[in-house]
Parts: structure tokens; sequence; C-alpha cells
């Protein structure tokens, strides 16, 4: 059996207090606290940020998974019937909207087979709508009008749990693809709940009034109550199933986000845009959360769920042999190359280049022009380096210059010089520069590298300075930046190897 040093070529240390950045399996002995401890890679929750809807609203109702969701009524205002589809990354407006526009209504279901049920049109209304996918017809109505209620299961199979009448209620009623069936009550009244799961094996959770976390599980047959939520809160939304379910957002707290595994709530990770009277979708470890009020306006923010994934940490390496800002650089973690930059201060181009194996830096040959705030792009062996400017006195490059593992060749310039610019590509034959300024004004210019020299392709769309570029040739993308200066854009735009398009910030 191999042993510890053969499998990490080192002993376990002896330290008297814990290394500042331990390497993930790393283990130690620490003599002051005389325990024997290691270090693992930590498993968290996330939200992050995903395509805004394209209809800010409250009081909508969603269905579907995180990558293929479905937003549909709501209240802007005024109350609309409109519906969205979410590929993973943007919404999608159907040109067919529910029959009746409403908003606190209720969903169930998947992207392309979807129920609407309930709500205020401004009226109480039961009415119920089915989509195919492409358009909502009415089916039998809700035995009991009813608004703010909770929702769950599929198209042929839901409960509809509590909301409101003139008061508020504790019914429940059952679909079977066809009508609905009044069954067991709730155990309480409430209104303006959450709800998860399928059918015969659903949860509710929170509303009001009064506030409550109250949870109770569904077994086909009967409610009967779990454990409570952490935190107390109405107009919350949930996803997921009745073993492992995730509530979001609602009043009192807008940001604040649990996750149920069959037994208890556990708070994890908020979300970014609090918010009450949204919409959610997906599974436990894969959801969304989208429109809503942020206790001002309605909102289009979407919010993409990941649970459970590897939380990444940054590591001290070793510094460069050149401390240096703006340079160009290309590769990879553990095979990577920097180029050019300039010391702070003075804001000089450099030419010296490094080579980085993981572990350390070391110099290799320089550029033939030294430079600064150029762009860079390829792989530690087959890398380019293209534009840039030289102070003093001020000089704008349009110079290319080919790496091949050893050292750097002058070759056609660009057609437009200029720095500030941004770049992508697989090696030192196939790149893309673009962007980047004159002087003194932004460029939208971008240009195609074939191995030997750069040809005029289709602009940007927006003009801009220190945009991030990567990517390669043939697709690629230009994300943020400066234009006009001072001002900062979030600006994204795609590269499909003939044209730009614009995409989510």
């Amino acid at each position: 059996m191999a042993t510890y040093k053969e499998i990490f070529g080192t002993n376990i240390q002896v330290v008297s207090s814990d290394p500042a950045n331990p390497n993930v399996g790393q283990l130690w002995y620490n003599t002051t606290s005389q325990e024997l401890k290691g270090y693992k890679q930590v498993i968290g929750n996330a939200w992050s940020t995903g395509g805004n809807l394209n209809t800010a609203r409250i009081n909508l109702a969603g269905s579907g998974i995180q990558t293929a969701g479905l937003a549909f009524g709501g209240n802007i205002p005024p109350l609309t019937g409109a519906t969205e589809s979410y590929n993973g990354s943007t919404w999608t407006t159907s040109p067919n909207t529910l029959n009746t526009s409403r908003q606190a209504l209720a969903g169930a279901g998947t992207q392309t087979a979807a129920l609407a049920f309930g709500g205020l049109d401004p009226a109480l209304t039961g009415v119920t709508e089915s989509w195919n996918g492409t358009s909502w017809t009415e089916v039998n109505d809700l035995t009991t009008a009813r608004r703010s209620q909770a929702g769950f299961g599929t198209n042929t199979a839901a409960i509809f749990a509590g909301g409101r009448t003139t008061v508020d209620v504790a019914l429940t009623e059952s679909w079977n693809g066809t009508s609905w069936t009044e069954v067991n009550d709730l155990n309480a009244t409430r209104r303006a709940l959450a709800g998860a799961g399928t059918q015969p094996a659903g949860l509710v959770f929170g509303g009001g009034d009064p506030t409550t976390g109250a949870t109770e599980s569904w077994n086909g047959t009967t409610w009967y109550e779990v454990n409570d939520l952490n935190q107390v809160r109405t107009s919350l939304s949930g996803f997921g199933t009745q073993a492992a379910a995730v509530a979001v957002g609602g009043e009192t707290d807008l940001t604040n986000t649990e996750t149920w595994n069959g037994s208890i709530w556990t708070e994890t990770n908020d979300l970014n845009t609090g918010r009450s009277a949204l919409a959610s979708a997906g599974i436990q470890t894969s959801g969304l959360a989208f429109g809503g009020s942020d206790a001002t306006v309605a909102t289009a923010s979407t919010e993409e769920w990941n649970a459970n994934i590897a939380v990444g940490a940054w590591i001290t390496g070793n510094n460069l042999n050149t401390a240096r800002a703006a340079g160009g650089a290309a590769g990879t973690q553990t095979a990577a190359l920097i180029f050019g930059g300039s010391p702070v201060p003075p804001l000089t181009g450099g030419a010296q280049t490094e080579s980085y194996d993981g572990t350390s830096w070391y110099e290799v040959n320089d550029l033939n022009t030294a430079r600064y705030v150029m762009a860079g792009s390829g792989i530690q062996t087959s890398a380019l380096a293209f534009g840039g400017a030289q102070f003093p006195p001020f000089t704008v490059y349009g110079n290319t210059e080919s790496w091949n593992g050893s050292n750097w060749t002058e070759l056609n310039d660009l057609n437009t010089a200029r720095y500030y610019l941004a770049g992508a590509g697989a090696n030192n034959t196939s790149a893309l520069a673009f962007t980047g300024a004159t002087v003194p004004v932004e460029v939208a210019n971008t240009e195609s590298w074939n191995g030997t020299s750069w040809t005029e392709v289709n602009d940007v769309n927006n003009a801009r300075i220190l945009p991030a570029g990567f990517g390669i040739q043939t697709a690629a993308l230009c994300a943020g930046g400066v234009n006009p200066s001072p001002a900062v854009t979030g600006n994204t735009e795609t590269w499909n190897g003939t044209s730009w398009t614009e995409v989510n910030d």
C-alpha cells in the first residue's frame, strides 16, 4: 500500500499553528491543539444572476426546472397574462398569453406542460388553464375560487392548498387532469404560502395571517404537521420535492433561503436581490427564482440556484519575478505565460516574458517591442501578443508577435493600431482582436488572425475599452468595459465567427 509521502510527496507536517494556505487534501499535526487536521474542499450553495424576465411583475406563477422554466401571469401593474420561457440563460416571451390575465395565482408542471389556476382577475377566480408548450387552453374551474394559494404537481396531477376567499382558508383540492376535487384540508388556515412536490407527496410552508413558518406534509390523502421554517414569512416561494425542497424570499426576510431534507429546514445562502411575491421553479439542487417585489417596485430579476457545488479557494502561489500591471497573458492554470506590462509606477511598458509551470514563474525571452495595455491569446507554447502602448512618449502600437514556446517573432501588424483592447484565440495561428482605443477614442473594430495577417471583420455593437475577452476565433465573448470614459458598462456580446450579438449584461 502506498504511503502518505508516496502519494503527496511529503510526510505529515508537525506545526505549532495551522498553515495559512493549505492545499486540498493536505494533513498536518498541530502541537498547540494536539490535533491531527486536514483541509478538504468545501461543498456549498449559491445563488447566481440569470437573465432578467422581459416583463417585470409581482404575484406571478412558475413551473419547470432551471434550464427549462416557465413564468406566467402576475401584476406589472396592470394585471398580465404574459408567458415567458427560460432556456437556462434568457427568457423568451410567448405570443400566447393566459386567456385570463391575473395575479396571485398558482402553477404546476413543466415548461411544456403546465397548469395555471386561481388568482385575482381582479375579482376572485377559479379559472384553470392548461399549457401545451405553445398556448393556454381553459379547462375545468376550481371548486372554490380563491387567491394566494400554494400549488404543486404536474399538468395532470396537481394540488391546490390554502389561500383566501373573503377569509383565509385551509381548503385543499386535487386535480386529476380533468377536474378538481375537494380533499382533506390543511391543519391550519393560511394564505400567501408556498409549496413543493407532487400530488401524492407534497409540502407547504410559511404564509399568514398571522405570519407563520408552519410546514405541512401531504401523503396523498392527509396533511400532517412537520418541523417549521426557521424564519416565519409570507409571500414566499418554493420548489423541489417533499423530501428535498427550497423556501426562498418573502416577507419578513426578503433574501432568506432555507433547504428542507425531509425532516428539518436549514438556513443557507441568501438571494442576491431580496423580494416577496416572487415565483420559482426547479429541484433542490438546481432552481430558479424570478420576478416579485423588492419592497418598492416589481422586479424582472432572475437568480439561479445551485446547491452542493464545490466552492473553490484562492491559494497563494509563487510571485512573478518582475512585478507589473497591464501585461498580456495566455495559457492555463498550470501552464501560463505573461508578457509586457508596466511597473506601477512608472507607466512604462516592458518586454519581460515569464512562463509558469503550476508552481513557479521563470524568465524566458523578451518581446521584441516593449509595451503595456496590450492583448494576448493562445497557450503557453503557442501564443500571440498584439496592440498596446508605450510611454514616454505615448505611442500606440499595432505590432503583432508570435510565441513558439521559446521566442517571439514579429509578424504583420493590426490594421488599426490600438491599446486597451481584448483578444481571444486557441493558438498563435488563430485569434481575434476586438475593441480598444486609438487616440483618443474608443473603437468597435474586430480583426481576425489567420497565422499570417489580420483581416477586418464585423465590429462589436458597442465600442469600448478594457473589456474582458475570451474564447476562440469562431466563438468568443466580449464582456464589460468602459465607454465613454469614465462610464462603466456591463454590456456583453457573443461572437459566432461572423458577427457580434448582444446578450445579457
